[in-house]
């Protein structure tokens, strides 16, 4: 194996290179048995030291063959689907290993190439960042009492101030179920052009209003999107994520990933969600969840433990009030689970919007009088008191 040192830094193009983490900007990577040959098409693979014949469970050899690193099928498949460029995709296992590409590409370890973060927000980002050794700059969101809103001009200074390297922002907002502006993201990446490379997390953006922040990747090449097949899709079990950004800063990403992250089964059912046939069940799916999640919301208010349903643009709501605690436990001895978030904010939870019939399970836990029919338009956008 090389040691990983030969192509120049010029080489990475467009992408600035002062954004990429010094010692990276001329590592070429493992060079596997499936990226290094590259000579007249093959019939006989003898490179891999794969097993010679196929495993009795696998009797057609399927699995034998180690497989395609960024399976062509399936980056189409997802470029397609998010409305990029092949080049411009990156696929991972799940996006929590690409939030963990971008942190080792972006950050050196030891170094005060910090991350910004907007908490209350998905705890991978931090996690990632305090195992690589690199240090962590909250810039708190603001509750505005029906939604949270993220204070977009104290990240920009936090990256001027600290040196920070990463902006993550999450949009829709998890647990806060807000959205962020895409202005307000376009801005910011433009600001910070020079300085940082601006992460855009939309799990949840099938389920939201606004536009996709992929729509500006073209002309912003330090922001990254990142999307995944867990949510609205339906398939968390499969760990499919994808992170779109400049096609120069893929091929860096490509490089510090291990190789074969995306196994052969598993990209087989990722190219199959993704037809048209079954994007129409998605976009069924994200309907029903949109109008349960109106119910849910009633539901949760009429209950006088909660004082605080926010406007949610995701599949789940985030519930604040004084009796959250009996609430957790009420719920749990229904045999209903959700999300304690009190380790971020003292008098929370999150509750992912299920099935009709999970939902009318949490409504006679609750033992709630809500019914489909006290829904109000004003209601159903967001609600607080």
């Amino acid at each position: 194996m090389p040691d990983g040192r030969a192509t120049p830094p010029s080489k990475i193009g467009e992408f600035r290179a002062q954004l990429i983490r010094e010692d990276l900007r001329d590592f070429t990577g493992y060079s596997s048995a499936r990226t290094s040959d590259t000579g007249a098409p093959a019939t006989i693979w003898l490179n891999a030291n794969e097993a010679s014949t196929a495993s009795a469970i696998d009797p057609e050899g399927a699995q034998r063959r180690y497989p395609d690193p960024q399976p062509a099928d399936l980056v189409a498949a997802l470029a397609d689907t998010y409305g990029v460029r092949p080049e411009q995709v990156v696929v991972g296992r799940g996006s929590d290993e690409c939030i963990d590409l971008l942190v080792r590409t972006l950050t050196a370890p030891g170094s005060q190439d910090a991350i910004v973060q907007a908490p209350p927000t998905f705890g991978m980002y931090a996690v990632s960042a305090r195992l690589h050794g690199v240090p962590v700059i909250d810039v708190p969101q603001r509750d505005l009492g029906t939604l949270w809103e993220v204070d977009v001009d104290g990240m920009r200074a936090a990256v001027e101030a600290g040196g920070a390297t990463a902006v993550f922002l999450t949009s829709p907002g998890n647990p806060t179920g807000a959205v962020v502006p895409p202005e307000d993201i376009e801005q910011l990446a433009a600001d910070l052009a020079d300085q940082a490379v601006v992460v855009v997390d939309e799990a949840y953006q099938e389920f939201a209003g606004p536009r996709s922040a992929a729509t500006l990747l073209d002309a912003h090449p330090n922001l990254v999107v990142l999307r995944t097949l867990s949510k609205a899709h339906g398939l968390a079990g499969a760990r499919i994520g994808t992170a779109l950004c400049h096609p120069d800063l893929a091929t860096v990403l490509r490089r510090v990933q291990a190789p074969y992250p995306m196994p052969t089964p598993v990209a087989e059912l990722a190219v199959a969600a993704l037809s048209a046939s079954v994007r129409r069940s998605v976009d069924a799916r994200v309907l029903q969840t949109r109008t349960s999640r109106e119910l849910l919301a009633e539901i949760l208010q009429a209950d006088p433990r909660v004082t605080s349903v926010y406007a949610s643009e995701a599949n789940f709501l985030l519930v604040r009030g004084p009796g959250v605690d009996s609430l957790l436990t009420e719920l749990r001895a229904s045999g209903i689970v959700v999300r304690d978030m009190r380790h971020l904010l003292t008098d929370a939870l999150r509750v992912t919007v299920g099935s009709p019939e999970e939902i009318e399970a949490v409504q006679q836990s609750l033992g709630s009088a809500a019914q489909p029919s006290t829904l109000t338009p004003a209601r159903a956008r967001g609600i607080h008191t």
